[in-house]
Parts: C-alpha cells; sequence; structure tokens
C-alpha cells in the first residue's frame, strides 16, 4: 500500500454556486433537497451510490466511495448562482418543466430560497436568449461584481468551502486569442472590455481569484485557456471542464469501446437529436451549435484510434445535428444510425433512439463535481483534474497526450485516484468494480 495523502476533514458549510439557474441547476438543486429530505435516491451519482474495490476479488472489501473517501455530506451543502431570466431554483423549475409538481412540492420553500444574483450576461454570446437580470458595467466591473458575491454568499451562510460548476447555456464558437495568452493579458482585457472574453471567463477568472474550484459543463471556451492554467496555479485551485457528458455522447462512449473491443468496423456514425428546452432554444443558433458539435465530435478517433487500426476505423463519416423542437421540452431525443461491418467486410446496422432526459442525467454530475472538486482542493490539487474526465464529452487535459474518451477507462482512472489518495493500491480496468 502506499502512504495516504494529507487531505483536510470536511468540516463545516459546503457552498455550490451555478452560473446559471435553469433547468439542469434547478434539477441539481431540487434532487438534493430530495435525497437528504428522504424523498428520492440520488440516482446517478457516483460520488453517493458506488463503490470501489480495494485489494483483490476474493479478500477485497467494496465499500461506498461516500464512506471510502471524505467527501462532504449532502446535508452539508448551501446553494447559489446567478441567472439572467429567473428569479429563483423555484421558478426555474417550474419554468422548466423536467420536475413534476408532485416532486416540487416538498421542496418547494427550500427552492424558492435559492434566490439567482444578477448575472453576468452579453447576448453576443447566447444569441438566442434575452437577459434581464444582469449586471452593468466594464467586463472588469463585472468581474469584481462576481468576486463580491462570492464573498458575500460565503460570509451570509457561514460557509467554510465554496465550489462553482457552470450550468448556463452553450457560448457562441470562438478560438482563444492573444486576451486569453496570459492572466495578466486577460486582466488588461477585462479592464478594456475586450469583445474576445465571455460571460464564462469572467466567472471563470473571478472564482479563481476567489480560491473557488470550478468546473465548467458547457462546451465554452472557458478554463481550457493559458490565463485560467496560469491563474490556477497561482491560487492553488482545480479546475475541470469541459461540456457534461448526458445523452446522445455517454452512449457513443458506452458503444465505441465495445466495438473496439470485439475488432469490429465502422463506416459511420450518424447522430441527430430534438430538444425543446432553454439549451435548444440557444443551440439553434449556428454560432452556439459550433461549440457543440466541435465537443460532440472528438470522441470516436480517440476511443478508436484510427491510426492504429486504420482497417476498422479509417475515414469513419461522423454527422452530427441538433435540432430545436420546442414540444419536447427537457425531454430530448436522440437517434443514432451506426455502419458497423465484421467478418469478410460484410456490413451490418445498429440503430439507437435514446429518449431521454437531459437535466436528469446532467444533476447528478453536477452534485458529483462538487463533492469531488471539493475533495480535490482539500487534498492541495490544483489545476486541470484529469480524473474527473469520466463527466465530459470534451475533457481537459494537462499533457499532450491528449484527453481519454473511453469511458470504462475513465471510471478507472476516477476511483484509482481516489485509491491513491487514500492510500490504497490502484487496480487494472479488468479489476474494477
Amino acid at each position: 500500500m502506499s502512504a495516504p495523502i494529507d487531505i483536510a476533514p470536511a468540516s463545516g458549510r459546503l457552498g455550490v454556486l451555478t452560473p446559471g439557474l435553469g433547468a439542469v441547476a434547478s434539477t441539481f438543486v431540487a434532487g438534493v433537497l430530495a435525497a437528504r429530505g428522504g424523498h428520492a435516491v440520488p440516482i446517478g451519482s457516483l460520488s453517493q451510490m458506488a463503490h470501489i474495490r480495494l485489494g483483490d476479488r476474493a479478500n477485497g472489501r467494496n465499500p461506498l466511495i461516500r464512506e471510502f473517501a471524505p467527501i462532504a455530506g449532502l446535508d452539508d451543502l448551501v446553494f447559489g448562482g446567478w441567472d439572467p431570466i429567473s428569479a429563483n431554483a423555484l421558478e426555474a423549475a417550474r419554468t422548466s418543466g423536467v420536475l413534476e409538481e408532485r416532486d416540487l412540492a416538498p421542496v418547494s420553500a427550500e427552492l424558492e430560497g435559492v434566490v439567482a444574483m444578477d448575472a453576468v450576461f452579453d447576448q453576443e454570446w447566447v444569441k438566442r436568449l434575452d437577459g434581464t437580470r444582469v449586471k452593468t458595467g466594464t467586463k472588469w466591473e463585472m468581474a469584481e461584481a462576481l468576486i463580491a458575491d462570492i464573498a458575500r454568499f460565503r460570509s451570509d451562510n457561514d460557509l467554510e468551502r465554496v465550489v462553482m460548476v457552470w450550468c448556463g447555456s452553450t457560448e457562441v464558437y470562438r478560438e482563444p486569442a492573444a486576451v486569453h495568452t496570459s492572466v495578466a493579458s486577460f486582466e488588461m482585457g477585462l479592464k478594456g472590455d475586450d469583445p474576445q472574453i465571455a460571460p464564462s471567463q469572467i466567472y471563470a477568472y473571478a472564482a479563481l481569484r476567489s480560491g473557488v474550484p470550478f468546473a465548467n459543463g458547457a462546451p465554452n471556451l472557458t478554463v481550457d485557456l493559458p490565463a485560467m492554467l496560469e491563474l490556477a496555479e497561482i491560487e492553488g485551485v482545480p479546475i475541470c471542464g469541459k461540456d457534461f457528458k448526458t445523452g446522445q455522447t455517454l452512449m457513443k462512449t458506452l458503444i465505441a469501446p465495445g466495438l473496439k473491443a470485439r475488432m469490429l468496423g465502422l463506416r459511420g456514425w450518424y447522430s441527430t437529436n430534438i430538444l425543446g428546452n432553454r439549451d435548444g432554444e440557444v443551440l439553434d443558433d449556428p454560432e452556439s451549435f459550433k461549440s457543440k458539435e466541435v465537443s460532440k465530435l472528438g470522441v470516436l478517433d480517440t476511443i478508436l484510434q484510427p491510426e492504429v487500426y486504420p482497417d476498422l476505423y479509417d475515414n469513419i463519416d461522423h454527422v452530427v445535428r441538433i435540432n430545436y423542437y420546442p414540444p419536447r421540452g427537457d425531454n430530448k431525443e436522440g437517434w443514432d444510425n451506426i455502419d458497423i461491418f465484421g467478418w469478410m467486410g460484410y456490413p451490418m446496422q445498429i440503430k439507437i433512439n435514446f429518449l431521454c432526459r437531459d437535466s436528469i442525467l446532467a444533476a447528478p454530475i453536477v452534485l458529483d463535481l462538487a463533492l469531488f472538486m471539493d475533495l480535490a482542493h482539500r487534498a492541495g490539487q490544483s489545476g486541470v483534474q484529469e480524473w474527473l474526465s469520466f463527466y465530459f464529452k470534451s475533457p481537459q487535459t494537462s499533457g499532450a497526450a491528449g484527453p481519454e474518451h473511453d469511458i470504462f477507462i475513465q471510471q478507472t482512472k476516477l476511483k484509482n485516484t481516489l485509491r491513491l489518495w487514500m492510500g490504497e493500491d490502484p487496480v487494472t480496468h479488468a479489476e474494477e468494480s
């Protein structure tokens, strides 16, 4: 066994701040409140429901992760956030229509008490939304206002620690610019109202300057920037991202490893989605869709390794479409047509029709990221947390090797990180529980 690392105890209360208090954030808050009130079980959360194997199969132990690692308890969580539209989490939950009133009623008073702070919002970055509850001033002044919001949230709720998880909309696609190359250039850009600085980047800057870990749940260019990497190391704060892995991409990271394991070939993968929530409305704008498309398209090549297996995976036709369809609401439907081939090149097809609930799949990810990022901070970790790649479509990495997309390898890496931190021996992929 290796020596455990020194992890500060999860004493006191943990604040969870979400830029964006829409469908995902309100569903997350409602679910945690329901779970700690005994009204629901936190299904989908590894931190709450998954076991972790310690030792060999015959003589090992298999405790729950939350019993093994010193993560914060659900009773210790305090919620807050910003939103340009909704006044509080209850209003957001009712507007989004994810949860039924029978599930909201037992926690309605607590949800109403999660009041949205005025947001940093710029319609140039989210063209299909019109924010009314927004901050004004220069970008530097808005960053200062966010820092003040974080300090006030911490003080008003007597919090020991705070984490931030981006639950806002997908911003338009942009490449990194000169303003993103260093902390100094970024701060000059804030003061000069540089148009290349997105609202999500202002939130990330405010979080890191406040010593608050930041997880990016959207495909935005947010913390995957030299300026943010530098700032995370200066402040000693963990970061991770990006883009929650929920519906169709979750299916790809489940199916593609299986095809590769059996050495079955792939000709093409056509994916289309219909959804009608705020996310669907935002993605109806081509520039915002570009951010999502780039995030979704990066999965298959990394898993299938066409450079290693050219006979099986060279020149795959990979197409992704997203269509805004208001009647569907948050109940996203993903259709996949997968053209594969087997022995002697004979073609076969796989059809997937995933009628999923986007926010129901995303909510436990928000919970796990909040708890694990807090754990990482207490463990003295800073910078990119690659071990949390399990939760993202486009996992952020710190090295040149690039991201790992195979969900089973990602799960092993997550659990092995916890094992090592706690002084237990890691296991191989084949031995994972």
